[in-house]
């Protein structure tokens, strides 16, 4: 089952538009004909339980993984036409990943700066000036010259948001970032999206902190069996869920962190 595309209503032309997405690994249908849009500045979280498409949704929109059949458009563009070039694609989506992937052997600031100097020319000088108004908005200008595992998870992920910030995506694109976080710092991750939200970005966003989602996103959907159930507001999908599948996740949802 997908639920049929609610983009809250606001005005233009959609930023990203998956329409009958399907992906299957071996004898496995991860996404099942997935249909989605974003508007422009919207935030959008995707919430289910583990193997419900969440993160697979996230890496075919950054073409890590490639679609069976459907497609996903970005402004219009159809991005799983063949023909794209995929390094194109990731410089206006950014994808930031639970695990941080920031390379241990550079510092922050190198971590920050590589796409720049590397794929975009950018000169040195330049990509450090904007690599540390970032840091220095994330918090971590004074942990510039630091290497990741000098830092803390939640340093480490702000990090990799600021380097994936410097790119001045279209879309970001955030996979369970506070996933890998002890509790006391999945709050300053959070404030940080808070701001992104605050400035206009468009976000599309997998996460299993419901509290973060009724605050943050403008629409929430529930997946399940790589299908989109429900879709609505953000308030409504949690306090008032409509299917019995999103109220039977949110109920056992509950009881876990009861536990």
């Amino acid at each position: 089952m997908t639920a049929t595309a609610d983009p809250g209503g606001r005005g233009g032309p959609p930023v990203l538009v998956c329409a009958g997405v399907r992906k299957v690994f071996g004898d496995r249908v991860v996404l099942r004909d997935l249909c989605l849009e974003v508007a422009e500045h919207e935030v959008v979280a995707l919430i289910g339980g583990s193997g419900s498409g969440k993160s697979t949704l996230l890496r075919c929109v950054n073409l890590l993984e490639t679609v069976d059949d459907g497609t996903i458009h970005l402004d219009g563009r159809d991005i799983t036409d063949p023909r794209v070039d995929p390094d194109q694609v990731r410089q206006r989506v950014g994808l930031v990943f639970q695990s941080y992937n920031l390379f241990p052997h550079l510092t922050v600031l190198d971590n920050v700066t590589l796409a720049p100097r590397r794929v975009h020319r950018v000169g040195r000088a330049q990509a450090q000036r904007r690599a540390m108004e970032l840091l220095d908005r994330v918090g971590l200008a004074d942990q510039a010259k630091q290497y990741p595992d000098r830092l803390s998870g939640g340093q480490q992920q702000r990090a990799a948001i600021a380097r994936t910030l410097i790119n001045a995506p279209r879309l970001l694109l955030l996979d369970e970032v506070t996933s890998a976080l002890d509790p006391e710092l999945v709050g300053e991750v959070l404030a940080l999206i808070r701001e992104l939200k605050t400035d206009g970005m468009t976000m599309l966003i997998a996460t299993h902190e419901m509290g973060f989602a009724r605050e943050v996103a403008d629409r929430v959907c529930f997946l399940a069996d790589g299908a989109i159930y429900e879709q609505g507001p953000a308030q409504r999908v949690l306090d008032s869920p409509e299917h019995p599948r999103t109220r039977q996740f949110l109920r056992r949802l509950t009881r876990t962190q009861a536990d």
